[in-house]
């Protein structure tokens, strides 16, 4: 049973009889009495909730960001026409509109209600129940009952980094046959021949092509394709971390490495390699393998949005041992963490060496522009103490990658809006140096 608040409007109203009209029991039991029976009367003649009918239909992803449609189709069995409100419950996250909707369902009918989504944060938002409050003829009160009606949209990553990703396509077409590069890599194979030029570098000279024409011949070279390139997200403590965030609704760490991550992914993919993804911290939280060309993006996508930083210590063996069993040949592995001198030179720098022994490694980190903010600071005492703080930190930072730098490690150290294309352009910079 549910009341309305046009009962307690008229419960009011007969107060206000019964204290000026009829000052007496007999008085108030009157009122109380045509209020029972008002309610009484709207419990009888309400139609019934508990038969009713829901199933849903519509959108089940949508990119953070955008809208998703959801419909609710609600079927009245009965013999009495629905006239009432229903309430779809959903998490506040997920942004629903309109939360309540009045109903009118004739008997033996059904109405179809929609609810648009705009989710302010990413992974799976499950709807909750379904609330129906059917009222009387008088408004007073109603047969109120809850529903179950599962369903899930996901909210994807955004993938902002995508407007970076023309530029860089634009220097892989340059890389991959309009400028070929002259000496020899791990990542190159033979191309073509052509006359020698000023300034082309010696190495190059094909001596037998030379001897069998007028004119010196060098050798070009072009990129590999199908390289296997696998994506690490550390989904560690390190990863929940909010970089620069001046609010609660800015993203950890993890998201901006999932934006970079893809963009990588989208260039790799179009420059004819195979792209892998492993997020770990003690146990494999996300895994992509084998996705072609087309299925690799929205793959990715969808095993990315429910990830979440988990407040743990990574293992950094368990990682390299799930590395090492999805690369078992030359990869390049592009890890995203972090460069804090505690996790890595306790855990990540004991685990390099079975990594670079045989797969070039890249390690990528979001860098706070606070701290760069703070070290510039020189406006009273307080900002010179802050900036000694943020030298020491920005030092720390540095030191730890130089270590990683003389392992053989290539290091990305760049702010939450530089990364992508940062981690971009070093993909950009391997190959064309035949180093992949």
């Amino acid at each position: 049973m549910a009341l309305t608040g046009r009962l307690a409007l008229l419960a009011a109203l007969g107060a206000l009889v019964v204290g000026l009209l009829l000052p007496s029991w007999a008085g108030l039991l009157a009122v109380q009495g045509v209020l029972a029976a008002g309610v009484l009367v709207d419990l009888t003649l309400a139609a019934g909730v508990r038969n009713l009918e829901l199933e849903r239909s519509g959108d089940t992803s949508v990119r953070l960001g955008g809208t998703a449609t959801v419909h609710l189709l609600v079927s009245n069995p009965g013999r009495r026409r629905l006239r009432g409100v229903l309430r779809d419950a959903w998490p506040p996250s997920a942004g629903a509109v309109p939360q309540r909707s009045a109903l009118d369902v004739p008997p033996g009918e059904r109405r179809r209600l929609t609810v648009a989504l705009t989710p302010t944060r990413r992974g799976d938002r499950h709807a909750a129940r379904v609330t129906v409050r059917a009222l009387g003829p008088l408004g007073l009160a109603g047969r109120q009952g809850a529903h179950t009606v599962p369903w899930t949209v996901r909210a994807l990553p955004p993938f902002t980094s995508r407007r970076h990703l023309p530029s860089r396509l634009a220097r892989l077409r340059e890389l991959d046959g309009r400028a070929a590069v002259l000496v020899r890599g791990q990542g190159t194979e033979f191309d073509s021949l052509r006359e020698y030029v000023l300034g082309d570098d010696v190495r190059s000279i094909d001596w037998r092509a030379t001897a069998r024409a007028a004119d010196v011949m060098v050798r070009t070279w072009r990129p590999e394709r199908d390289r296997h390139v696998l994506v690490v997200l550390d989904t560690g403590r390190t990863s929940a971390g909010r970089v620069g965030a001046e609010t609660s609704n800015d993203g950890p760490k993890l998201d901006t490495a999932m934006d970079a991550a893809l963009l990588l992914a989208a260039l790799a993919t179009r420059a004819g390699d195979r792209v892998d993804l492993l997020a770990y911290d003690r146990a494999v939280r996300a895994s992509v393998r084998g996705a072609g060309p087309t299925e690799l993006l929205p793959a990715l996508v969808h095993a990315m949005a429910p990830l979440e930083p988990e407040l743990v210590e990574t293992d950094v063996r368990g990682m390299v041992s799930a590395v090492l069993a999805r690369a078992p040949r030359q990869s390049l592995i592009v890890l995203f963490t972090g460069l804090d001198a505690g996790p890595v030179e306790e855990g990540l720098l004991p685990g390099l060496p079975s990594l670079v022994r045989s797969h070039r490694v890249v390690v990528a980190a979001v860098a706070d522009p606070r701290v760069a903010a703070m070290a510039a600071g020189r406006a009273d005492s307080g900002a010179v103490y802050d900036a000694a703080a943020a030298e020491r930190a920005l030092a720390e930072r540095r030191h730890t990658a130089r270590l990683l730098d003389r392992r053989g490690v290539t290091v990305v150290d760049a702010p939450p809006a530089q990364l992508a294309p940062a981690v971009a352009d070093t993909y950009l910079a391997l190959k064309a140096a035949g180093r992949l």
